[in-house]
């Protein structure tokens, strides 16, 4: 009987290695087929909007909105494969600069198209006809990426859950579709795209159902501004994102090797360790580990790293999420004050830029320019690593933190534990984080329409990206962006003025960035008082108000290069009591 079995598990194993060779070889053929008459029907799309172009607003509008549907079709592809050409299709309508090298580029895409069609003026016929010719051009090099594309089932598994990321923090806010306001409806066909992926690996009934089940919830829904996000996150999109990642795992396709700003066994967007701080260190040395973050923790609250007069604690204080209570930080000189406030190091190590004026690109950075800043620490981390080596207790904490150290307590060293310590700093357990993986008792209904409110009406979630709640975009997380609101100086004047700081243009001297500000976290904003990078509102109901005028314009200041929508939010008093408990909701426990 025994002999007889050896051969028949031999051929069941031959025929289940053929048919995972023959699975494979299908979904990888069959995914690049599916894209190409996806881009096939853009580029058809694309060429019937620029035929509307010369027909009557109504047609023009459909033509738009059929070509934005076309393109959400393939988005998981385009936005995973190939970012910068998704950019060019819908990026911001926003310049982008690149500061090294002094540089403004031109916004260009479906985004900009929006703006000349809602409203349409025909005097602006000639620029929108450009602005879709320029479409069908990146079109052309999606074209190109995608036939030149190798694909693995693990990387479309992959580029599949972060669209569902990305609904959840962009497609649901309306991040993409500010004046047409369908970013709900796309939504679900960004999905249907998933689910027409999904099904190219073979049946599974449960999550196709589940897929079915959140466009319907959409279908029921569509209405911008009343969209149940909250429950449509938690009832649906999660389980969506879940099932995806453990289909992967029942077919036996092993996860990337590479992990990116999410861990790749992160099954939601609000997995309490979704986040993998490693992808923002810049070196293999400078990964944080215990023995780094307890030596930064102990450099943090010493004097000793200044020499005496001050340590990281004075203006950054736990009890105040890291921030120090003042509308500007005091300087060394009695009675002085520096140019800002504290930001909160609060989840600073989940971005790629340091400083209000974003200067900095890594913590390490910051932790260097305060030391010598002579403001606010007036010393150098040359001599802190001088002045630590004569420390025997140090000396061992930095022998067992740093493998290589010799007996010299290098520069670096000191900057490595310090950013280490303020990595560790994001302990996403705040009530909003404990409702979102299940806890519905710890919200109120108040502070839920708070957040639907805020990722809906209001627009706070087009800056202000779920879950960081910073200016660090979803999924991929890799660029932090910055705004122009127009901050007064004081406004409490009778006639407010643009408060002077000229923000990421004082360094760079380009005029489009004059006085924008790096988007911070608003986790734990309820321990953050006074408010932006001057100090100039008290409170957030100060800061809600600014917001719902439409910024400084609202208040009389005019900037060309205001980035905030102008516009008033027309929010009720209830609705802004409900984001502000919203956002007291993400105090961190």
């Amino acid at each position: 009987m025994f002999k007889k079995t050896i051969p028949f598990l031999l051929f069941s194993f031959v025929l289940v290695l053929s048919y995972c060779t023959l699975r494979k070889a299908d979904v990888k053929t069959s995914v690049k087929e599916h894209l190409q008459k996806s881009v096939d029907t853009l580029d058809q799309q694309a060429a019937h909007l620029l035929n509307s172009a010369n027909k009557g607003e109504a047609e023009l509008r459909n033509a738009f909105l059929s070509t934005r549907v076309a393109y959400k079709k393939l988005e998981w592809f385009s936005e995973y494969y190939a970012p910068t050409t998704s950019k060019e299709l819908n990026g911001a309508p926003l310049p982008e600069i690149e500061i090294e090298e002094t540089k403004v580029f031109e916004p260009s895409g479906l985004q900009v198209i929006e703006e000349y069609v809602y409203p349409y003026n025909p005097a602006t016929k000639a620029d929108l006809l450009r602005e879709i010719a320029s479409f069908r051009s990146s079109l052309k090099r999606l074209r190109m990426i995608l036939n030149d594309t190798e694909f693995t089932e693990a990387h479309i598994l992959d580029a599949c859950k972060l669209e569902v990321f990305r609904v959840i923090g962009l497609g649901i806010s309306g991040f993409d579709t500010p004046l047409s306001k369908t970013g709900i409806e796309e939504s679900a066909v960004a999905l249907a795209a998933v689910a027409n992926v999904l099904k190219l690996f073979g049946e599974n009934e449960q999550l196709q159902e589940q897929i079915n089940a959140a466009i319907k919830y959409i279908g029921k829904s569509p209405d911008f501004d009343r969209f149940n996000r909250a429950e449509f996150i938690t009832q649906y999109a999660d389980p969506i994102s879940e099932g995806i990642l453990a289909w992967q795992n029942q077919l036996g396709i092993q996860p990337l090797n590479t992990e990116m700003a999410l861990r790749n066994k992160a099954a939601t967007l609000f997995d309490k360790d979704a986040f993998n701080i490693n992808h923002f260190v810049n070196t293999a040395e400078a990964m944080p580990d215990a023995k780094k973050i307890a030596l930064g923790k102990a450099l943090f609250f010493d004097p000793v790293i200044s020499g005496a007069t001050r340590s990281c604690s004075h203006c950054h204080q736990p009890q105040l999420a890291f921030t120090d209570g003042m509308a500007k930080s005091a300087a060394l000189a009695e009675g002085r004050f520096v140019k800002r406030n504290s930001p909160t190091l609060m989840y600073a190590g989940l971005q790629d830029a340091q400083f209000y004026d974003m200067r900095a690109k890594t913590l390490e950075g910051q932790a260097t320019d305060v030391i010598a800043n002579k403001d606010e620490m007036h010393a150098s981390v040359e001599e802190a690593a001088r002045r630590l080596e004569g420390n025997s207790q140090y000396f061992k904490q930095f022998k067992a933190a740093f493998s290589t150290m010799d007996n010299t307590i290098r520069p670096r060293y000191v900057m490595i534990a310090l950013a280490s310590y303020v990595r560790s700093l994001a302990p996403f357990n705040s009530r909003f984080d404990q409702y979102m993986r299940g806890n519905k008792s710890k919200l109120t209904a108040n502070e839920v329409n708070g957040f639907n409110l805020f990722m809906g009406k209001a627009k706070c979630g087009t800056c202000h990206f779920t879950p960081l709640f910073n200016g660090t975009a979803p999924p991929t997380f890799a660029n932090t962006e910055a705004e122009v609101l127009g901050v007064p100086a004081d406004p409490r004047a009778k006639h407010p003025v643009v408060d002077p700081d000229e923000g990421r243009s004082f360094h760079s001297k380009i005029e489009e960035i004059k006085y924008a500000f790096k988007t911070p976290t608003l986790r734990n904003i309820a321990l953050t008082a006074p408010y932006m990078h001057n100090g100039a509102f008290k409170t957030l109901e100060e800061v809600m108000d600014f917001y719902e005028k439409g910024g400084g314009a609202g208040i009389g200041i005019k900037l060309d290069n205001q980035t905030l929508a102008t516009d008033k939010l027309n929010l009720t008093e209830q609705e802004k009591k409900d984001i502000i408990a919203f956002l007291k909701a993400l105090t961190d426990e």
